[in-house]
């Protein structure tokens, strides 16, 4: 298939959606596959307010219907509600295509976290923005319950994976930054913002070290709020795997998550998991490889108690190779013979 993907998430951005459409790019384009993925990269964009790492696209539908044209996709997904989410969104529907959407994000929750705009408010524009799609995947069935549930929908799994070359089963060296750290060694890794909830982790009383790696807006306040834990920053590779293979536990404050790709990395490196009874965790922790709790620190103590091997082979169950096949088969539900047709015709300006 020739397929194209359209994101407001893209490198130079480090986080689970980017990871995500990346890894399934890759996939597929080892399926045989062609994949254009139109993204901020490609057009004048500037930093969205109160979060700079991510930039907004100024792109009009007319632009991205001339890239369809010249590339004629045999499907087309759209990954996120930004603006080139929107603008590729406004080209489909005026030209009756069909396309598919993805709910990465829980965009609702986000946003009323930054800026107090009620979350309700937030819903009626994701229903307005999925309405016209033929499906729009999720990653967890809590997910797509919690979609149904807010008028979203049809609606088709699209699961996650485990890049095992960057997460070998043999672990690299115990990290240098561990030395000397009391333990038991506890770890966070993901963005550090507000929406991941991190000062609920920051405040357990659990004895040991807290350690974060990952960056972002809230990490300079939380650094001065919380000395005692070590943030390290953003970490890759053999040095990111290194952190998860040598944790004793790995903690997962968020609430706000659809689904926690960093859950099922430190599982496959064998570090249990400990985190709230949440959207995510509920659908990806079984009680043998972590534990789920209102009270984070009980959470944690029972996490530490898990078998290393048990979470070890469970978390290398997860793999992108059959993720990429459910985003395909998803996709390939939704090609028409009217494409081709579409496509022959001038693009509408914006």
């Amino acid at each position: 298939m020739r397929i194209t993907i359209v994101t407001d998430a893209w490198i130079p951005q480090v986080n689970g959606v980017v990871r995500t459409l990346q890894t399934v790019k890759s996939e597929l384009e080892a399926m045989g596959d062609t994949v254009d993925v139109i993204s901020p990269d490609l057009f004048p964009s500037f930093p969205c307010p109160s979060y700079p790492e991510i930039r907004l696209s100024i792109a009009w539908s007319g632009q991205l219907g001339r890239r369809f044209r010249r590339f004629v996709p045999d499907a087309i997904h759209i990954a996120t509600e930004g603006p080139l989410g929107m603008a590729a969104r406004r080209w489909c529907t005026r030209k009756t295509l069909p396309f598919t959407t993805a709910y990465h994000t829980q965009f609702p929750d986000y946003v009323s976290a930054r800026t107090g705009v009620p979350a309700a408010l937030l819903w009626r524009f994701e229903r307005w923005f999925h309405r016209p799609a033929a499906a729009t995947l999720a990653a967890t069935p809590s997910l797509r319950t919690q979609l149904a549930e807010q008028g979203i929908g049809p609606l088709l799994p699209f699961g996650r994976g485990v890049d095992f070359s960057a997460f070998p089963e043999t672990p690299p060296p115990r990290p240098a930054a561990y030395d000397g750290l009391r333990g038991p060694i506890q770890l966070y890794v993901g963005r550090v913002a507000v929406e991941k909830n991190l000062e609920a982790f920051l405040r357990t009383s659990q004895p040991g070290t807290k350690i974060i790696v990952g960056d972002g807006p809230a990490r300079a306040a939380l650094a001065r709020t919380y000395p005692d834990a070590v943030f390290l920053g953003a970490l890759h590779g053999a040095d990111l795997a290194a952190a998860y293979a040598h944790a004793d536990v790995f903690v997962f404050p968020s609430r706000t998550d659809t689904f926690g790709l960093v859950i099922i990395e430190a599982l496959a490196c064998g570090t249990p998991v400990a985190a709230y009874p949440v959207q995510g965790p509920i659908d990806l922790v079984a009680p043998h490889v972590g534990a789920l709790s209102e009270d984070l620190d009980a959470a944690i103590r029972e996490a530490l108690t898990r078998d290393r091997a048990a979470c070890k082979t469970y978390g290398r169950g997860f793999t992108w190779a059959s993720a990429a096949q459910e985003f395909r088969s998803a996709l390939a539900r939704f090609t028409t013979s009217e494409r081709q047709e579409a496509f022959a015709l001038d693009p509408v300006a914006a």
